[in-house]
This record gives C-alpha cells, sequence and structure tokens, in this order.
C-alpha cells in the first residue's frame, strides 16, 4: 500500500484512492506492518477493532468523506439461517470441504482466474499472476488456512470453491474467497460464509469475520441478510439493526480526525498506540 504521511508509530495512512465501493467516493486506509513474534497476538487485537488482513499488512478504512465501511462478524451462538439460506445449504449438499495449508496450487489459481474473469474482470486484481496469486495465499504471519471445496463425487476434479481464513482467538476471519462460475447458480458466496459458521461451532469459536459491510453498496449489502450480524461503529461492535437507518454514516462529517482513531487503538495486552 502506497503512504505519504505517518500518524503514530508503526500506523499509517493510505492516500485518497476512488472507492471501489460507493461511486464518487475517495477511500483510504489505516494501516500497520503485521510481523514479528507478535504478530498473531496483533492480528487477534485489531480484527476486534476492525480491521483485516492483507498479506502482512493489517488495515481498516479511514476516509475523510465518510464512515460507511464497517467491518461486520456473526455471532455464532445466535445465528439462525433463513429458509432461503438452508436452500442454499441444501443446494451445495454436494461440495466437500478440506481445508489446506496456504500453499498456493495451479488448480486454486485457475480457479481464481475463472472469478475474476466472470465477476471482476474490471477490478483491481484483475491483472494478478500466479506469483502475486501465490504471495496473497502464502505471505501470512498468522496461523491461516486455504479452505477447498470440491465435489464429492468428483473430487479429482479439483476446488469448486475456496476461502483463505485465518484462525483467531475468537472467530474465523474469511480474508478472500472465490468460486467457478459453474457455482453461481448455487449462491457459493452464502454458502461459504453458512458452512464458516458451521467450522466456527465445531471449533466453540465464537465469531465469524465477513469483512466490511457498506450500506448503499450493491457489493457489500448482502451481508446485512444474516442473523446475529455485528457492525463495528464508533469504537464498540454492536447489533446491525435496521440496515437502513445508516444515512449518517454517509455523512462528509460523520468521521474523527485520524489522529483521534488512532489514539483509541488498543494494542495487544490493552497497551495505547505509543507506549
Amino acid at each position: 500500500m502506497r503512504h505519504d504521511l505517518q500518524i503514530a508509530p508503526q500506523f499509517y495512512v493510505t492516500a485518497p484512492q476512488p472507492c471501489p465501493y460507493l461511486e464518487g467516493r475517495m477511500e483510504r486506509k489505516l494501516f500497520t506492518a503485521l510481523q514479528g513474534e507478535q504478530a498473531a497476538e496483533l492480528n487477534d487485537a485489531l480484527s476486534k477493532q476492525g480491521f483485516r488482513r492483507s498479506q502482512n499488512v493489517l488495515y481498516r478504512p479511514s476516509c475523510s468523506e465518510c464512515a460507511a465501511c464497517m467491518s461486520a462478524r456473526i455471532r455464532v451462538a445466535d445465528f439462525e439461517p433463513t429458509r432461503s439460506q438452508k436452500r442454499v445449504l441444501k443446494r451445495n449438499a454436494h461440495l466437500e470441504r478440506r481445508p489446506t495449508s496456504p500453499w498456493a496450487t495451479e488448480a486454486q489459481y485457475d480457479l481464481f482466474r475463472e472469478y475474476l474473469d466472470t465477476r471482476h474482470a474490471d477490478g483491481g486484481m484483475a491483472d494478478m499472476d500466479m506469483f502475486e496469486f501465490a504471495a496473497m495465499i502464502e505471505e501470512t504471519p498468522v496461523r491461516s488456512r486455504l479452505i477447498e471445496y470440491s465435489d464429492r463425487n468428483a473430487p479429482d476434479d479439483g476446488p469448486l470453491a475456496a476461502c483463505l481464513t485465518d484462525i483467531l482467538d475468537d472467530g474465523l476471519s474469511m480474508v478472500y474467497s472465490f468460486f467457478g462460475p459453474s457455482l453461481t447458480r448455487n449462491s457459493p458466496g452464502t454458502f461459504l460464509i453458512l458452512d464458516h459458521v458451521n467450522v466456527a461451532r465445531e471449533l466453540n469459536l465464537p465469531y465469524v469475520y465477513l469483512g466490511y459491510w457498506v450500506p448503499g453498496s450493491p457489493k457489500m449489502g448482502y451481508k446485512a441478510n444474516f442473523d446475529a450480524l455485528e457492525i463495528f461503529r464508533d469504537g464498540a461492535w454492536q447489533p446491525i439493526g435496521d440496515p437502513d437507518g445508516y444515512d449518517s454514516a454517509l455523512h462528509p462529517l460523520s468521521t474523527d480526525p485520524i489522529a483521534e482513531q488512532v489514539a483509541r487503538i488498543s494494542l495487544p495486552g490493552g497497551r495505547p498506540v505509543g507506549r
């Protein structure tokens, strides 16, 4: 990530770039490096404060024009699938889950390319080659898994869907998921989330972290369809409530200065930034 200003020790902010979720808005991110012996502890601590991981970087949107990008997670113990989501589980019952080490393969990359070419051909990742894909999967200083899903009746045909997943001390974080066009009618994105809820239950983990929910965004609004959803807002996790009641998050005065945002961040052990 390109940066032009150091805000506090180890924390930086990116230069403004066009927002991929809301047309006409500019996006910038607050980020820090994820490295060293305490990488896992830092990932756990900052994930609880709305940060996400990308390879060896932790980041959180910190835009000057709005506060629409809010980290979202499902409370596993309280989650109940809707009728529609139960049908999604049935339509994907032929898929078999297989967790693997975060080591990229050509079969995964072929699936990834199919996914980009059919759904995100003009996106920021459209030109990723095998080496960049391998970096996305393998450059992880924390406990990660690449969870593959293949047809249980034809396991040798390779994966039909996959998700790079971090295992946190309080949940599973879905870093990046992708799937082939043959699954499109079966709502594979919804299925992957539902299956991660099942995995979290099997591991007795309380949350599944979904990335960012953005009110008013066609790309990210679907996450509000999941029961027991919480969003990180104003420094705390809270039930999402009415998904249509977040107009204030789009207001230019809805954000605090970055220095104040950084001052409220807690590092492992509860230490504030700078100590």
